[in-house]
């Protein structure tokens, strides 16, 4: 079996399961923002639940339209932090303590290797990462999950994707996934784990695999997932004292496709409008000119990105055509930026420094488009009107080329700035 399989069998009670089957699975952790936990609450009370399965294993986070930016941003915060109360959940994470969901959770210790997540947000994929199998699921999937700890899913099929070589200058993570997403299309995965492997993946960080498997949904994955080796370790042993199960594959698993990439010939790459697979080699972009840049979210707010940012801004100014907007991905990349003079840099460079929110990435606030803007970001998705008016325009691209992009005024490689 593949690592997804043999996670999804554990937590069945069965030996073995195989791609295509139906299972009823127990979830180890039912996930939901301010958006999306609203409409899950009311399918929990419309069934008649009483109780959340068990309250340390469902999680509130209301990061996407906090600080509230208006009444009904409010009243759905108001929402989450009443039914939190009224359930004596462990983990509602309230303004000041909160960050992105996707980066906050790892942080806190609360997703560990071969455990079963859902979220009511797409990007719960994420944690596939630690070597967990977890996927979005619908508010009212995640309604009846938070009252029984089980969900219905299909067991999906596996593509291995496998990464040799040593990476180029200033690629990353998400240049991996972005190329990736370009060779084989936003339904290239359609219903399958996405396995990434090979000695090019276990050279990355944690954050560059967390953005990996973070954008396995913009393939069409059901979740995308990373072994785990001594680099998730090292991760996870100051953040819990929980147990876990680590799972592998077995060299004779099935997969309906495996895929080779030589990342020596990857280069830094940018995502054109209006889908994630419209990409090019950021060489082959040619002199775009950008009005904004945003550097954060779930995909690429970690500290390793704000570092990477950091070195290529410091000393340096932003082009006065355009605005910059970093984010840190929580409270706690927020503080250790402080203290390690990278926020006093983005700052001197004559960027805008917010706190911990999903904020432009969904064209919620912090940086919403006007008509005819163009975005250049370190976010997952470029659709038409995704980060405000439908006649802006959004590209995706790594921290690396983010800031060097914002000092050039134009989308440009690193190395136009900075050799490393």
């Amino acid at each position: 079996m593949t690592i997804t399989e043999k996670i999804l069998a554990a937590h069945i009670n069965k030996k073995a399961v195989s791609a295509g089957e139906l299972i009823d699975v127990r979830i180890d952790l039912a996930l939901a923002n301010d958006i999306t936990a609203p409409l899950a609450i009311q399918a929990f009370n419309e069934i008649g639940a009483k109780r959340v399965f068990h309250r340390d294993r469902v999680v509130l986070v209301p990061d996407h339209f906090t600080p509230a930016k208006d009444i009904p941003s409010a009243e759905q915060c108001k929402t989450l932090r009443e039914f939190a109360k009224a359930q004596r959940l462990t983990y509602f994470f309230e303004v000041g303590q909160c960050g992105i969901e996707h980066v906050l959770l790892p942080e806190k210790g609360l997703v560990l290797p071969g455990e079963v997540v859902i979220g009511a947000d797409s990007h719960t994929c994420t944690y596939g990462a630690m070597g967990a199998f977890s996927t979005g699921v619908g508010s009212t999937d995640l309604g009846a999950a938070m009252a029984t700890g089980r969900l219905w899913l299909k067991v999906p099929e596996s593509l291995k994707l496998i990464y040799h070589g040593r990476l180029n200058p200033w690629v990353s993570g998400k240049d991996l996934i972005l190329y990736t997403i370009g060779d084989i299309g936003v339904d290239g995965a359609r219903y399958h784990a996405m396995e990434f492997c090979g000695e090019a993946i276990q050279k990355l960080p944690m954050s560059g695999r967390f953005t990996m498997a973070n954008m396995a949904i913009e393939a069409g994955g059901k979740n995308g997932i990373i072994e785990p080796d001594e680099v998730t370790l090292e991760f996870i042993k100051p953040r819990t004292k929980r147990p876990y199960k680590i799972y592998r594959s077995d060299r004779d698993a099935h997969y309906s496709d495996v895929k080779e990439y030589d990342v020596s010939k990857i280069h830094p790459q940018v995502a054109l409008p209006h889908i994630p697979s419209n990409v090019k080699d950021v060489r082959e972009v040619g002199k775009i000119e950008i009005d904004q840049v945003v550097i954060g979210s779930c995909t690429n707010g970690h500290l390793d990105d704000l570092r990477v940012a950091g070195r290529i801004l410091n000393g340096r100014k932003i082009a006065s055509s355009l605005r910059l907007i970093v984010i840190p991905a929580t409270q706690e990349i927020y503080r250790q930026a402080l203290k390690e003079g990278l926020i006093e840099i983005f700052i001197s460079a004559g960027g805008a420094v917010s706190t911990p929110t999903c904020g432009p990435c969904l064209g919620g606030h912090m940086g919403v488009l006007a008509e005819g803007e163009r975005a250049l970001a370190t976010t997952n998705r470029n659709f038409r009107g995704r980060m405000g008016h439908a006649g802006s325009e959004v590209y995706l691209c790594s921290p690396a080329v983010a800031a060097a992009s914002a000092i050039r005024g134009r989308i440009c490689h690193p190395e136009e700035v900075v050799r490393k």
